[in-house]
């Protein structure tokens, strides 16, 4: 019985640790819909929010299905919200995703997504939200052409490029900072 008793607590005192010790996901200030983020107070590893931050996402993998928006995509959203939150300019915050492999269906309009998958695009208003916050989304050319989609079925937020690859070294020659998850 004092087993019980001792694990009981143990699990009510975790419960009540994790529940004080996270503050609640919380959007915008850049993106409102998307781009939920924690707040880290006090962080040990100090940044300037005078920084230039230059970062290209690296989107390879469609998530989420067909009824919600790319986790991956929405990771600009996260980094945008994220570093707002913490004092860093909007200014000083360059965001760039290149598109291709199995990712390359998010880009497409909604009358494209509905010929293939039967329902609108769900990155629709990411994409949109994200261009209006001056991130620039980019579709390899090469993953494209390789699946016979048209510039008229991309969403018109959408720049092409030759391929993932230019691109990628492209805005790596203009010190943007790669990341892939």
């Amino acid at each position: 019985m004092r087993f019980v008793f001792f694990i009981s607590a143990l699990l009510a005192i975790n419960a009540c640790f994790y529940t004080h010790a996270q503050s609640p996901r919380k959007n915008g200030p850049v993106i409102e819909e998307f781009g939920g983020v924690y707040e880290v107070s006090n962080p040990d590893f100090k940044v300037s929010t005078n920084e230039e931050l230059k970062v290209v996402f690296d989107v390879d993998q469609s998530t989420g299905g067909h009824q919600n928006p790319n986790a991956r995509i929405a990771t600009a959203a996260r980094f945008l919200n994220m570093h707002a939150q913490s004092g860093f300019s909007t200014e000083k915050l360059k965001v760039a995703l290149v598109i291709h492999g199995g990712a390359y269906k998010d880009i497409l309009n909604n009358a494209a997504y509905r010929a293939l998958y039967g329902t609108d695009n769900p990155n629709t208003k990411l994409i949109e939200t994200l261009d209006a916050a001056g991130v620039d989304i980019i579709i390899c050319g090469q993953s494209a052409a390789h699946r016979n989609v048209k510039k008229s079925e991309a969403l018109p937020q959408i720049q092409w490029a030759l391929s993932a690859m230019t691109a990628l070294i492209h805005l790596q020659n203009r010190e943007y900072r790669i990341i892939k998850f």
